[in-house]
This record gives structure tokens, sequence and C-alpha cells, in this order.
């Protein structure tokens, strides 16, 4: 279904009332529907206008939520008498500056707590999770209970005999379960009329109204921004992340005549519907845009010719209109000529050159003078010696090379924390925390000179920071450039090349080989991520004449600025969209 097939969806008959309230709203519907988080703003905007009253015509004939008031006391006292639920203190009078909003005709405010018979948290039976069992009765917690219904994947299971225990925390059909702890403060579920039985946890609380009849309409107004806000006011605990039951009843909610909630609801679920068909849509169409992209980007970066990529490029650049509308499609552009960049597709080689072969020689040379001075360490094995399965065909005057052959390289460490001195400097010591950004020249940490005399050494400016190891190479290889002396931590590499011509080219290497390096990566099963050193270093590189590196970082640079552009008046767009949406939103509920 397209934005706009939902649209007149939308239109008949599901907003026909909206569309005479609101219609600026419902002739902007597309904007709502595809701006980010434009269907999320379309669902508060439902539940606002239902609990004001504004999403159906009142009709004279429904009578006043006074009636169906002096029904819910007069079963509330049936119930008393019966013994099924203790006479509730009073409720405080509602002040007039206390109302949110006027209540429409035939309406009425009441505190939440005016319509129950039960109120209260659950808990969790002794022995915490050591009493779970494999089958049994159903013990919900906060991960099981979500505005649209019950979630019950992965739910967890009491005895009969626990469930005995625990008379006070029976959840039956048609309750109201509403958390009131943890991150998912708020979120309220209606449990289904065929449920058969379940206790709750101590960060739920059983909401059940006097009248089954209330359920839908209640669920409406919990889930509503009315109500959600006042979560947010109400928080109790330094972490804001608690709900009092008290405050709870406290609440105030708007009634309308039963009749009245009926057409409320049916009218809800529609448009819930819609807004579901929608969301399904879009992810739909996320999906098709990133098998586009995969497929048009590997088009390009499968190219063995330069002759093959022009022609790829051309079938590919007629499609860019679809491709480049999002700032993820831009990302990844920007990969693919990274990719074509270290792999020599990207400029023409000149045969005139200087053949890279020389230029590894003379990075030879500079290596052994270094290492007679003692400013690097001779490896296990020269990479000179090694061998290794060349990955593809080089262009010509390139050759095959590895980072120890080009770069110094260097380790590092952490100063000891019982030593206060080793943290009283101006020295970055630069973790994978830092490498968020593609220049160094500053972090968040700093060590003493006195740290130096320990494990850690000076890295020079002009060297080539890597993170080797944190869950960040699950999906990602952070590199950086360092402009200023630093450290660094263990969980990192510094490499200086020996000729510091090659620090561009070494950069962007870095950059385009990012699926081959994350390839390399150890994931252990206790959840650790690992470049292992004879894995990233023995890594075979392709290097190009030095003459053939400037042209390469010259093109990227141009590139990645053309795409930052492109980003940008994308990442704009979506924003201004945004903007928009939530004016309409707001402008609809004021």
């Amino acid at each position: 279904m397209s934005a706009d097939e939902a649209a007149l969806l939308a239109r008949e008959p599901a907003a026909r009332y909206l569309q005479a309230v609101e219609p600026a709203l419902v002739r902007q519907f597309e904007l709502l529907a595809t701006a980010p988080a434009g269907v999320a703003r379309l669902r508060e905007l439902i539940l606002t206008l239902a609990v004001q009253g504004k999403l159906v015509p009142q009709v004279p004939g429904d009578g006043h939520a006074a009636h169906l008031l002096r029904q819910v006391e007069s079963t509330k006292e049936q119930l008393v008498s019966a013994g099924v639920m203790k006479r509730p203190k009073a409720q405080a009078p509602i002040a007039e500056e206390e109302l949110p909003f006027a209540a429409p005709t035939g309406w009425q405010w009441v505190r939440l707590g005016t319509l129950l018979q039960k109120i209260g948290a659950g808990s969790t039976p002794l022995g915490g999770k050591q009493v779970y069992v494999n089958t049994g009765v159903k013990f919900l917690r906060s991960q099981n209970v979500w505005n649209d219904g019950l979630r019950l994947e992965g739910v967890a299971f009491i005895s009969s005999a626990t469930h005995a225990k625990m008379a006070g925390t029976v959840v039956v059909a048609n309750d109201l379960l509403f958390n009131i702890t943890g991150a998912s403060i708020g979120r309220c579920a209606a449990v289904p009329a065929n449920f058969d039985k379940a206790n709750v946890s101590q960060h739920v609380t059983i909401i059940r109204p006097v009248l089954p009849s209330l359920n839908a309409f209640l669920h409406t107004v919990l889930i509503s921004r009315l109500v959600q806000q006042a979560v947010m006011d109400v928080q109790v605990g330094v972490s804001r992340e608690g709900l009092s039951i008290a405050k709870l009843g406290n609440f105030l909610v708007p009634i309308p005549p039963l009749q009245e909630q009926a057409r409320i609801v049916a009218r809800v679920d529609e448009l819930m519907r819609l807004c579901d068909a929608l969301e399904a849509q879009g992810r739909l169409e996320a999906e098709q845009h990133a098998r586009l992209r995969g497929t048009l980007l590997g088009t390009l970066t499968d190219s063995s010719t330069p002759e093959e990529l022009a022609a790829n490029w051309q079938r590919v650049a007629a499609h860019f209109d679809l491709l480049l509308d999002r700032p993820e499609a831009v990302d990844a552009l920007e990969q693919a000529i990274l990719q074509l960049a270290v792999r020599g597709l990207l400029v023409p080689q000149d045969l005139s050159d200087e053949h890279a072969n020389a230029l590894v020689q003379r990075v030879r040379f500079a290596r052994e003078a270094s290492i007679v001075s003692g400013g690097a360490k001779r490896g296990k094995s020269s990479p000179s010696q090694a061998t290794f399965d060349e990955p593809f065909a080089l262009p010509a005057g390139w050759t095959w090379s590895t980072l120890p052959d080009l770069c110094a390289i260097t380790g590092g460490s952490t100063p000891s924390k019982a030593v206060a001195s080793n943290w009283i400097g101006d020295i970055p010591w630069v973790s994978p925390k830092d490498m968020k950004v593609a220049v160094i020249e500053d972090a968040q940490d700093h060590v003493s000179s006195a740290a130096l005399a320990g494990s850690l050494s000076l890295i020079a400016p002009g060297s080539l920071l890597m993170v080797v190891r944190g869950m960040i190479l699950a999906h990602s290889f952070p590199v950086a450039v360092t402009r200023v002396p630093v450290t660094i931590n263990q969980d990192m590499k510094a490499l200086t090349p020996f000729d510091p011509k090659l620090l561009p080219f070494l950069m962007l290497l870095c950059e385009g080989m990012k699926t081959e390096v994350l390839g390399l990566v150890n994931r252990s099963t206790h959840g650790t991520c690992k470049l292992e050193s004879p894995k990233i270093f023995g890594l075979p590189i392709p290097l190009p004449p030095l003459a053939e590196q400037v042209r390469i970082a010259t093109l990227v640079t141009e590139l990645r600025r053309l795409c930052a552009d492109l980003r940008q008046r994308l990442t704009a767009s979506q924003t201004t969209k945004s903007h928009l949406a939530e004016a309409l939103v707001d402008s609809a509920i004021a």
C-alpha cells in the first residue's frame, strides 16, 4: 500500500469525521506518514483526539457520563457487600485548575481510582528466578507488557503451588496491566478475553475497572499523551523510573457516555490498523531500497577494470534519484567510493609513474634505518618474506604489501590507576571512546610524562590509530590520524609510516577495506571482539605508486565532500519534514 492509497483509506471511512474537524491535517497525511517517526506521531494524534472527544461526533441520544458513573458507584457497593473488594477511600475532589482541557458535552472528569475495583502491583515469588519452571502458570513481567497487547515470547512460568501463594497478584481476563518501573514505565496492555490465568511481578500494576465495559476506553486513555505525560511528571526516586500506585490512581481521566466510548474505541482500532499498514509499507520500502542499493553499488565494486566500472557507473547513474534519497544511501555510496579507490579503479593509471616496488624498497631502507637507530623493532617475520594469496589482480604499477612493511607499529596500555600522578598531565590518552572522529587532536583522558616511564609510548603526530579490541568491531573499524603526540590504551594500535607521504592512502586503505578487516575479527563466545595481530598485520594490502596515491586521495577528498553536502541536505530535508509533522500534530491537538 502506497502512502497515497493509505491516505485514501484514512479518508474513507475511517477518518471522515477527522477530515471534517482537521481538513489541513488530512491534506498533509502523506507528510505525516513518510516523515521520520511520522507514523508514531500519527498514533499519538489519534489517541489524543480520541481522549479529547474530537475523533467521533457527540450524539445527544448517548446521554451523559454522570449516568455511567452512578452505575459504577452502584456496582462498587455490590462488590463491597459481596466481599469482592474493600470499600475504597474517598477520592480528593477535582479542582478546576487541575483539568487539562474542557471536557466535551456529556463527558465528565474523574480520578482513575474512582473507576476501579482493584489497582495493585504484583510481587516476585520468594527465590526469584530460581522458582521458575518450564511449564505452569504464566508469570508476567514488564517485558511482556506492550501497548498493543501481551507478548508472551520467553514468558516465565511458576508452579501452581507458587501461584496459590500469590493470590493477590492474579491476573484475570480483561484486566489492564500497567508498567510502573524501569525503562518501559507507562506501557499498558489489555489482557485478552480468552486469557487463562497468570501472576505479575512487582514492576507491573493490575488495573481492574468496576465495569468491564470501561476497559477498552480506559486502555486508550492510559496509552495516550494525557496519561503518559502525567507518568513522566510524577515519577518518584532519584532515577525517575518509578511510579507509585497512589499517584497512578489519582490521575485524571475524561469519561464519555458508554455508547460514545464504543464508537471511539472502534475508530481508534480502525486508524491504528491503518498505522500498522503504513509502518509495514515503510519497512517494505526500506528493505526494497536496501536491496536496490546493495545491487547497484555491488555492481560498481564488482567491476574488474576501469572500462567495466565506467559502463557500470553509467547504468547506476540512471537510478541515482532512487538510490540517493536518504542519508544511509549516501553512506553506502561513500563506502563504495573508498572500495573502488583502494582497488585502483577510481583514477586511471599513468605508466610514467614510478612503480610501487621502488616505493616499497625505499620504505624498507627507511625501516631498517629506524630499527638500527632504535626507533622501530624488527618483527618476527619480515613482510617482504610473507606469502599470501592475491585477493584480486592489481592494476599496472601496483604491488602487494602489508602494514608492518610500511609502518612502525606500537601498542598501548593503561597506566596504574593507583598512582595518581600518572593521570595528572596533558598528554592525550586515546581509547576507543575517542575514535568517533577522523582526526585526533585531544582525548577524554590525559596522562603525565611520568606515565611514559612505564609501558606507554608516545605516538608521533602523523600516525594512524586503529581499534583492535572491543564490541565496536562487531560492526565498524574505527581509524583516525593523530595531529598531536598521544598515547593509547591496550585496545588500540598505532601505525607510524616510515614515509609520511604514505599516510593519506593508508587511511583510505583502512576505510576502504573495512569489509575485509571485519572478516578477520575474532568474536568469542564471551561477546568480545578482537583483531589478532597476525591476521590484521598479515593482511595483503594493494599499494599504488606514490603519485597515483596522491591523485586517488585528492579525488576521494572531493567526492567525500560532495557526499557530505548531499547527506547534509537529505538530513536537513528529513528534519524539516519531521518538524512540519510535529507542528501539524501539535496544532491539531491544541
